[in-house]
């Protein structure tokens, strides 16, 4: 499913100074008081905040997020009643303001100025898709759905227990109140979940009771004399939605988890995967035993002295595509709010390959619409006067990306953990046992190391070793150089940006000007190649023409340069690996889908980051963290199913390889 760009909304005024939308000729709220109106419609419409005290976590599903001042009054209620869960918010937004904007018409309301500065701090490039945005520390998490609800809210998965059904008047905006959208709603709502509207149409009260929703009238808000407050009562389950002369969408087919009864992990390894996930779980109160076979974390992949961070784009904005998009939007957010991490949003320059990668770039650009603050094409003499260098082609502009430092990015997630994880480095789990209570991790004897509910496995090529079942994961070496910095100098001005090709350089700023990277599949050597280092020489020269003149590229000058050597593990399919195991030993039909498939309980996957890890792991372990907890997942069912590593044992049940 390709995504539609975004448009976004325009600010403008009603003639009473109320904002107001051009494009369904409608304010945005009630001129008597926004804030008024989200309290009295849809907080106290929805029995808050009585309904959220003494939970874990409460769900609130919002149509037309708008100005964000419904979250904001939400939020601010929430920090008021000192509820000690946590809250999710969600909300899909088709037409969303510009931050620029957003701050202008958020100014006006001083009472939610502290609120509304870390909204904006946040606010996601405008781009379509899945932003999951975590404020006081993660107890409060908005999941920003940017784009055609229609579309978007059949793919989120999540369990309401709050619905506040808002946006601009069922005459100018119909299709937020079709009765498929309604459909949608409902099957997110947990049982006896509560709903409220400010509108109270004859068509909406219809569908809404169609639907199963028992339905009350309430005093309206201002000019307005009733209003709607309903709870599910008898949700319609099948897949028609009962409303004469419509389809609903298909019945959803990702189910969410139970809260678990204990919130107990295994993690092993302490890379980056495992410290993205440590650190998710951590925050959620889990308590982790963390294994590393080394004597520190990040001596692995994870261990080189800086790695790039972009994205991965397509013109047909295929799956792989917008799933990176939305892996690298969040790492980008993540990093901002760790501490002492080593990174630099410097900007990444990707260079076309030849004039038909070029063109390729340039028609990509076009076709998505993408903003510019998240990437545009640079013609040729306009990427070479960024770099300062010769360039054979223009290329891919990412003003957000940049390099990071791994290492440090793994101690800011461990550090972040506090009590909740205690690391054991230099301890290797030599296998798992399953019992009645779990699992068990055993060192090479047979003693016992730790048991707990769930064990997550992050240690990359090694995880087979524990599996009786092999996953379809392969070791990728990779070699990078360190660049001494005589190597560059008289060849131009120093490098401010990453630039990539077939290969990439970072710039003095990270510390070390790293140049990689070889990328041989099936290779395990861990020792250093001379000829290797020549084949990045080759690459930079071929990225930046002219830098290396003069200097024998298979000689002495490649024997002496220092470098690194590191395992990436890749799937088949190039995609992570994130959720819970299949059981192949159990009996499955080839009718199978992945919700029906059976699972090995409490046994988990975060591997296959391949060379993407800085990319992929911040947001896979948000959505491992997820499942395991039951909360709203952070991206699309599909990309949820299309990262699930039972993906490939359901493949084989189809092609009848059991």
């Amino acid at each position: 499913m390709m995504s539609s760009p975004l448009v976004p909304a325009e600010p403008a005024e009603a003639g009473d100074g109320t904002p107001y939308s051009t494009t369904y000729d409608d304010v945005y709220h009630a001129a008597h008081g926004a804030l008024a109106q989200a309290r009295h419609v849809f907080l106290a419409g929805n029995d808050l905040p009585q309904r959220w005290n003494g939970v874990d976590s409460f769900v609130i599903c919002e149509t037309g997020f708008g100005l964000g001042l419904n979250f904001l009054a939400t939020w601010q209620a929430w920090r008021e009643s000192k509820a000690g869960g946590r809250l999710h918010f969600v909300s899909v937004e088709k037409h969303p303001f510009r931050r620029e904007d957003l701050a202008g018409l958020l100014a006006p309301h001083l009472e939610l100025a502290p609120l509304a500065g870390e909204l904006l701090r946040q606010w996601p490039l405008l781009v379509p898709g899945f932003h999951r945005l975590h404020f006081d520390d993660g107890k409060v998490t908005l999941t920003l759905l940017l784009g055609d609800a229609q579309a978007l809210l059949p793919q989120l998965a999540a369990g309401a227990d709050a619905v506040y059904l808002d946006g601009f008047a069922p005459s100018k905006n119909p299709e937020l109140w079709s009765p498929a959208l309604i459909m949608a709603i409902t099957r997110l709502a947990k049982p006896r979940a509560m709903l409220a509207t400010w509108s109270v149409v004859g068509e909406l009260r219809r569908t809404l009771e169609r639907a199963g929703w028992d339905l009350k009238r309430r005093p309206g808000f201002a000019p307005k004399r009733e209003m709607l407050v309903g709870r599910l009562e008898n949700a319609v389950t099948c897949p028609r939605s009962g409303v004469p002369g419509t389809q609903s969408a298909p019945a959803p087919t990702f189910r969410l988890s139970q809260p678990p009864q204990e919130r107990r992990a295994i993690v092993i390894g302490a890379g980056l995967a495992g410290a993205a996930i440590s650190e998710r779980l951590a925050n959620r109160g889990w308590q982790v035993e963390l294994f590393e076979r080394h004597a520190a974390p990040a001596q692995e992949a994870s261990g080189n002295p800086a790695g790039i961070l972009l994205p991965h784009l397509a013109k047909d904005d295929a799956l792989a595509a917008r799933l990176s998009r939305a892996c690298y939007l969040y790492a980008l957010r993540r990093f901002a709010d760790l501490t002492a991490v080593r990174w630099s949003p410097c900007g990444v320059l990707q260079v076309a390959r030849d004039a038909a990668h070029e063109e390729l770039q340039r028609a990509t650009v076009q076709q998505l619409k993408l903003p510019d603050d998240f990437c545009v094409f640079l013609e040729h003499n306009a990427a070479r006067t960024l770099i300062g260098r010769e360039l054979a082609h223009g290329g891919w502009w990412f003003p957000g990306g940049g390099w990071v430092n791994p290492g440090s990015l793994c101690a800011a997630l461990l550090a972040a953990c506090g009590e909740h994880v205690r690391p054991h480095f230099g301890t290797e789990v030599g296998s798992l046992r399953r019992t009645a209570e779990g699992w068990q991790a055993l060192d090479a004897n047979g003693q016992l190391l730790a048991g707990a509910p769930h064990v997550i496995l992050a240690n990359a090529h090694a995880a087979n070793r524990l599996l009786s079942d092999a996953l379809p994961l392969t070791s990728i070496r990779g070699q990078i150089s360190y660049l001494p910095d005589q190597l560059l100098e008289g060849t131009g001005p120093p490098l401010h940006h990453v630039v990539c090709r077939s290969g990439y350089i970072t710039p003095p700023d990270a510390g070390t000007v790293c140049v990689g990277a070889s990328f041989d599949s099936g290779d395990s050597d861990l020792r250093i190649r001379a000829a290797d280092h020549a084949g990045n020489l080759r690459r930079l020269e071929e990225l930046l023409p002219g830098t290396l003149h003069g200097i024998d590229l298979v000689g002495v000058d490649a024997v002496r340069l220092e470098g690194r050597v590191g395992l990436r593990t890749a799937s088949r399919d190039r995609l992570p690996l994130v959720g819970t195991l299949p059981d192949t030993d159990a009996v499955a039909v080839s009718a199978a889908t992945l919700d029906s498939l059976p699972r090995r309980h409490g046994l988990h996957a975060l591997l296959g980051l391949s060379a993407r890890g800085l990319v992929w792991a911040p947001l896979a372990a948000e959505l491992l963290a997820s499942q395991l907890e039951g909360d709203p997942l952070p991206i699309e069912r599909e990309l949820a199913r299309a990262v699930d590593p039972a993906r490939f044992h359901l493949r084989a049940l189809r092609r009848g390889h059991n």
